[in-house]
C-alpha cells in the first residue's frame, strides 16, 4: 500500500508539473473549476480547462488492463475529469490479460494491453462488439527497464544473451564472467541474483519474451507468452509488486516500465545492443525504436509489429506498446461518447506531450494520426 500510495504521489506531482506547464489547466480538481466549458463552432462541448472535447461525455466510464500505462492513465484521469465536469474515468490497473478478459465480457467501456488482441480473442469480442470486432489503438509507448539492485554498483550493462540466461537462471552469480566481460572496471559482487518476473499474464512479460526470443534466439528458446515461461525466480504481482520487490532486495533484477524505475529511483540497464555504445532506457531511447514500427493490422486495427533486434544507434530495443482495446462498431450507446471524448484527449498533442513527462514514449505522429481517425469513425 505503501508503495502504491508512492506511485500515486508521483503521478499526482507530475500531473501538477504538465498541468502548469504544458496544459495550462486551471485549478483542477478545485471547487472553483465548474468545468461547465463552451460550445465550439462545430457543436462540441470544449472544456474551458484546456482544449479537451467533452461532447456528450458523462457518468462514469470503466476501464482496466495494462499495469504499464497505469501511470498515464492517472494522468490522463485527473486532467480529464477536471476538464469535463459530472465525469469518471475508473481504470482498474490489473494486467493485459485481466483487461481483455473484461473487455470481452463486456463489463467495461475500453481494455489497455500491451500486446496486441489474439486471433481468438478477436473471435470472443464478436459476441460483445455486436456487428464488429474489437480493435488494437496504439496509445503509449515506452521503454521495459530492466531494473536492478546491487549494493555498490551504479552502473550496469548487459545483452540480449546475457539477460536471457539471468532470466533463465543459468547465470547465478553477479561477478559471473559473462557479465564482467560487459562492464570492464565494474567491481561486481560474489552475490546471488534474485530475479523477478510477474505473477499474472501480461503484456510487458509477452514483450520482455518477444525481445529475448529475437535478440538472443539461441539462449531464449521458450514462445513469447503473456505468462511467464521460466523456471526459477520469484514472483510479484504487477509491475508495481516487481518494482517493490527489486526496491527491497539486494541481489534482485526485474523488469517494468520506466515510470515505476524512476518514481522509486530504481538503478536500470544499459542495454548493449551491438551498437558503438550501450542505450540508455530513456522515453527518447525508446521513441527511436517504436518510430521504426510497422502497422501490421488490418481494417482499422492498428497493431504494430516492433523491431527488437534494432541496432541503430540510440534505439533501446526494449519496448512496448500499450493499446486500447476497443469495438470498432457495436460500442454500448451509454459509454461510446465518453469513451470517443476520453481517447480523443489521450490521442491529443496535450495528452501524448504528457507521456514524456511521466517516463513514457509518445506514439510517432504518423501512426496517432491514424489513430485520431480511428477514435472519430467508432460506433
Amino acid at each position: 500500500m505503501k508503495l502504491q500510495r508512492k506511485n500515486r504521489l508521483r503521478a499526482t506531482a507530475l500531473g501538477a508539473l504538465a498541468v502548469s506547464g504544458a496544459l495550462v489547466l486551471t485549478a483542477c480538481g478545485s471547487d472553483n473549476n465548474s468545468g461547465e466549458g463552451t460550445t465550439g463552432g462545430n457543436g462540441s462541448k470544449t472544456s474551458a480547462a484546456s482544449n479537451i472535447k467533452c461532447d456528450d461525455a458523462k457518468g462514469q466510464l470503466l476501464a482496466s488492463g495494462s499495469s504499464a500505462q497505469k501511470n498515464a492513465m492517472d494522468l490522463w484521469a485527473k486532467n480529464y475529469m477536471a476538464g469535463c465536469s459530472g465525469v469518471e474515468i475508473n481504470y482498474k490497473s490489473s494486467s493485459s490479460g485481466e483487461g481483455i478478459i473484461a473487455f470481452n465480457q463486456g463489463t467495461v467501456g475500453f481494455a489497455g494491453s500491451d500486446s496486441a488482441l489474439k486471433p481468438e480473442e478477436v473471435a470472443d469480442s464478436k459476441k460483445i462488439c455486436k456487428g464488429g470486432q474489437g480493435i488494437d489503438l496504439p496509445m503509449v509507448g515506452g521503454p521495459i527497464a530492466i531494473g536492478y539492485h546491487l549494493e555498490g554498483v551504479d552502473n550496469l550493462t548487459l545483452d540480449a544473451p546475457t539477460l536471457a540466461k539471468i532470466f533463465d537462471t543459468k547465470i547465478k552469480k553477479w561477478n559471473d564472467p559473462a557479465i564482467a566481460k560487459l562492464n570492464s572496471g565494474v567491481k561486481l559482487p560474489d552475490k546471488a541474483i534474485q530475479p523477478f518476473h510477474r505473477s499474472e499474464d501480461s503484456g510487458t512479460t509477452q514483450n520482455l519474451g518477444k525481445y529475448l526470443g529475437a535478440a538472443a534466439p539461441k539462449d531464449w528458446k521458450y514462445e513469447a507468452e503473456k505468462k511467464w515461461p521460466a523456471p526459477g525466480g520469484q514472483a510479484a504481482s504487477n509491475s508495481s509488486g516487481v518494482a517493490a520487490q527489486v526496491k527491497q532486495v539486494d541481489g534482485a533484477i526485474g523488469y517494468f516500465e520506466l515510470s515505476y524505475a524512476t518514481s522509486q529511483s530504481i538503478s536500470t540497464v544499459d542495454i548493449n545492443t551491438g551498437g558503438s555504445t550501450p542505450v540508455k532506457a530513456t522515453p527518447e531511447n525508446a521513441s527511436k525504436a517504436i518510430a521504426a514500427a510497422k502497422i501490421k493490422g488490418t481494417g482499422k486495427d492498428l497493431a504494430l509489429d516492433l523491431d527488437y533486434t534494432t541496432k541503430a544507434e540510440g534505439a533501446y530495443p526494449i519496448v512496448l506498446v500499450t493499446y486500447e482495446v476497443v469495438c470498432d462498431t457495436g460500442n454500448k450507446a451509454e459509454t461510446l461518447p465518453t469513451v470517443k471524448s476520453f481517447l480523443n484527449y489521450t490521442a491529443s498533442d496535450e495528452g501524448q506531450k504528457l507521456l514524456t513527462e511521466a517516463g513514457y514514449a509518445p506514439i510517432p505522429a504518423e501512426i496517432n494520426s491514424k489513430v485520431r481517425e480511428t477514435i472519430a469513425s467508432l460506433s
